[in-house]
């Protein structure tokens, strides 16, 4: 049986990590995709933005571990600035990872699918999306449209065997939350894990649960879907 590749972008820490160490122990091949390269012999540096780099990652798994059929899109930059003071650079910034990263790195990984008649593709967007965020609307904005992106995209190659799915996660302890938190951008954490209903913040490896379901065989009727890891909070 002919062991499948995974890509996963931003897999060097936080969530994407959580997803891609999940996929390997799930027993796929697993490449990583990040701005800088772990010592792992399959991470490579490249910055999802560029398309020329994405494309000369994408050669290089295939050359070393076979055809991508499974894409986890992890990358991602967050903001926090007031509108009124928001640059149009910084605007595009964002954007720029987290959408339009999005649109290369498919739209790279989209002939193996294709060719093979399976793929499965999970684009991590942002609990945000539900009801906003105030001084981060360049960040919702862009996984807004990600989870639009997402439903179109499975409309559309879902006849060809691919499934695509959204997973948007909530309150989740990574380097990039700790970092909002030392710069006092969250407010008090407590506070946040006391409006969740299980009472605790989430776990990247919480994430990486769900990605591992809807990458699998059994979850194969399941696409165009935004699927919530929240602890309740933002349903």
């Amino acid at each position: 049986m002919t062991v499948k590749t995974a890509l996963v972008t931003g897999g060097a820490s936080g969530i994407g990590k959580a997803i891609a160490d999940r996929l390997a122990a799930d027993g796929y091949q697993v490449a990583t995709l990040d701005l800088n390269a772990t010592e792992d012999p399959h991470s490579y540096a490249a910055d999802v933005t560029d398309r020329a780099q994405v494309d000369a990652v994408f050669k290089a798994v295939r050359e070393q571990l076979g055809p991508v059929t499974i894409l986890v899109n992890s990358a991602g930059l967050s903001d926090f600035t007031p509108f009124t003071e928001l640059t149009f650079e910084r605007w595009q910034k964002v954007v720029d990872v987290n959408l339009n990263g999005v649109f290369h790195v498919v739209q790279a990984a989209l002939p193996d699918m294709i060719a093979a008649g399976w793929g499965r593709i999970v684009n991590i967007s942002s609990s945000s999306t539900h009801s906003g965020v105030p001084y981060m609307s360049d960040y919702v904005a862009a996984k807004s449209a990600v989870n639009g992106l997402t439903k179109s995209l499975a409309l559309e190659f879902g006849p060809a065997g691919i499934t695509v799915n959204a997973v948007p996660p909530g309150f989740i302890d990574t380097p990039m939350l700790r970092a909002a938190e030392s710069r006092g951008e969250l407010g008090d954490i407590q506070n946040t894990i006391d409006a969740t209903p299980v009472r605790r913040i989430g776990r990247p490896e919480d994430i990486a649960a769900t990605c591992s379901f809807l990458i699998s065989e059994e979850a194969g009727y399941i696409t165009g879907q935004v699927v919530g890891v929240n602890g309740g909070r933002n349903t």
